[in-house]
């Protein structure tokens, strides 16, 4: 398995461990710490299989990232595969996630297992 996931948090402990679970399951693994680090990376023709964006960040947060993914700003698939990974969980939220164009919203605290499992099926659908 070669698919590349983007993991987008500015949370350290997070991004180590989703990118330590998925790169235990054969995923290759490209983390930034905020949304204007993965828009440069993706501006620079990164073509991930799947993102996984947190909301609240520095710089440029994920409901924009997305927005911008979406909106075909970057040379990736505006079909891009994306899962929300936040803190923000109220049912307004999650709403609001699935509204601006995510494919699943994940609430933190999560379980890893549970977010892989996401993983797989968002990739391959």
């Amino acid at each position: 398995m070669t698919e590349g996931v983007l993991v987008v948090d500015d949370d350290e402990p997070i991004r180590l461990l989703v990118s330590h679970r998925l790169e235990s399951a054969g995923y290759t693994v490209r983390v930034c710490e905020d949304g204007r680090e993965a828009a440069d990376l993706l501006a620079e023709g990164f073509e991930p299989s799947l993102g996984i964006f947190d909301i609240m960040m520095p710089r440029l947060d994920g409901k924009r990232l997305l927005r911008m993914v979406r909106n075909g700003e970057f040379a990736v698939d505006s079909d891009l595969p994306i899962i929300m990974l936040t803190s923000r969980g109220q049912e307004e939220h999650v709403l609001e996630g699935f509204e601006s164009g995510a494919d699943d919203y994940v609430t933190k605290p999560f379980r890893a297992a549970e977010l892989l499992a996401r993983v797989k099926k968002c990739i391959d659908d």
